[in-house]
């Protein structure tokens, strides 16, 4: 699974950490995260791990709007994010 999104998203064949596959990345640890949390609502470890890759994707997500407008909104239209 992670390599589907790794040669989705690289921009070329080295590339494992780039923002984008990084961001790619956190969005699917993110959402397995999430599963698990609605079957074990007191995991409270597991939720602040949560909020910790939640907050380094939004810090990488700032980092490209600001650096790469096209490739931030091409992004977050892919993989369904809110702005």
């Amino acid at each position: 699974m992670e390599d589907n999104l790794i040669e989705k998203y690289q921009t070329h064949k080295e590339d494992t950490g780039s923002t984008t596959v990084q961001v790619a990345l956190l969005t699917e640890k993110i959402n397995q995260l999430t599963e698990h949390l609605k079957e074990h609502r007191k995991d409270f470890d597991s939720r602040v791990g949560l909020l910790k890759m939640v907050g380094k994707r939004r810090r990488l997500l700032d980092y490209l709007s600001k650096s790469d407008q096209s490739a931030y909104e091409k992004l977050v239209a892919d993989l369904g994010l809110r702005k």
